[in-house]
């Protein structure tokens, strides 16, 4: 559906995307993440047709961006961050006006609008003016508006910005729903919608595609350290003796609970297990357990470590499917 090949843009004085290469199969959730100023904002304003790119090429459902553009703008529903509505128009007004400049009449019209309004819960809302609607519903009613014309891709720049906990999972359980029909390229902050909603996550950091992988391999190849969490009974300097294991980079006793029980946490290098150790050394020295879990590291670790890193897109494992 996307294909992205050394695609460069650059502004007065610096480079927003810096040849990047990546592609979105049909039927796919991608997110696309990065810092602010990272460059993602800019490569979906190329791909939606909004803006030209300084070098490189890239396609949407076989067009072109550059040569096909009206083409693309058929096949892509964008729905901008802080999307730009009419304050006083009334919503089903609004939505009526821009599936009209989408080459939508009639009945189909009329339809389609019942449809969209019912998607993202603004039905009730159809007769109000959008200058009266919170933040929330205006984001709503931008989603109907990218969702109008039935686009084969949705590119979505924070869709839930300005979202209550609720509206947010309304808007993750309407992204799955729309899977069967549509590909999705979107845009968040919100790393654990991320988890849930996307099939996989493109990485951006100054410019550069710096991770390429589904969210579960990325928190599996990354360097962050897995940590193990314990309730244990026993007596001394249990700390030092779980330190001494291999592949523990540190153990540390979180808190003292009700007597004689204690709470430890195990800092263990990537890709190692150390719960055998643990059981051996407490039978070793009868201590004994209540809890010991796991707790691998999560796509925000990754997020954060990305963001981070100062090295060369080759120091991180990147995958292009």
């Amino acid at each position: 559906m996307i294909d992205v090949q050394e695609l460069t843009k650059q502004y007065a004085g610096r480079t927003a995307v810096n040849n990047i290469s990546f592609q979105v199969e049909p039927g796919e959730i991608v997110g696309f993440l990065g810092p602010n100023g990272a460059g993602k904002s800019t490569t979906m304003r190329i791909l939606s047709g909004y803006m030209p790119a300084t070098s490189g090429r890239a396609t949407v459902g076989g067009f072109d961006v550059f040569h096909q553009s009206i083409q693309v703008r058929q096949s892509v529903g964008y729905m901008p961050e802080n999307a730009p509505l009419y304050m006083d128009m009334r919503v089903k007004e609004y939505l009526k006006f821009r599936a009209e400049l989408k080459g939508l009449s009639g009945l189909t019209m009329r339809r389609r609008i019942g449809e969209v309004m019912e998607l993202t819960g603004v039905t009730d809302m159809r007769k109000r003016l959008i200058g009266n609607l919170s933040k929330g519903y205006r984001q709503r009613v931008a989603l109907a508006d990218a969702l109008v014309h039935k686009p084969k891709l949705l590119i979505l720049d924070e869709p839930t910005n300005g979202l209550d906990p609720v509206q947010i999972r309304h808007v993750r359980d309407l992204l799955r729903n729309l899977k069967a029909k549509h590909t999705v390229l979107l845009s968040t902050h919100i790393l654990h919608e991320v988890e849930q909603t996307c099939d996989r996550v493109v990485m951006i950091h100054q410019g550069r595609i710096r991770a390429n992988d589904t969210p579960a391999n990325l928190t599996r190849q990354l360097r962050s350290t897995t940590l193990l969490h314990l309730e244990i009974e026993g007596i001394g300097n249990l700390a030092e003796k779980f330190s001494a294991l291999n592949a523990v980079r540190k153990a540390t006793e979180e808190e003292l609970l009700v007597h004689p029980w204690r709470r430890f946490t195990l800092r263990v290098e990537p890709d190692h297990d150390v719960r055998d150790q643990v059981m051996e050394l407490a039978m070793k020295e009868k201590w004994r357990i209540r809890e010991m879990h796991l707790q691998l590291p999560t796509l925000e670790d990754v997020f954060v470590e990305l963001s981070m890193n100062a090295g060369t897109p080759t120091d991180i494992p990147t995958h292009v499917l």
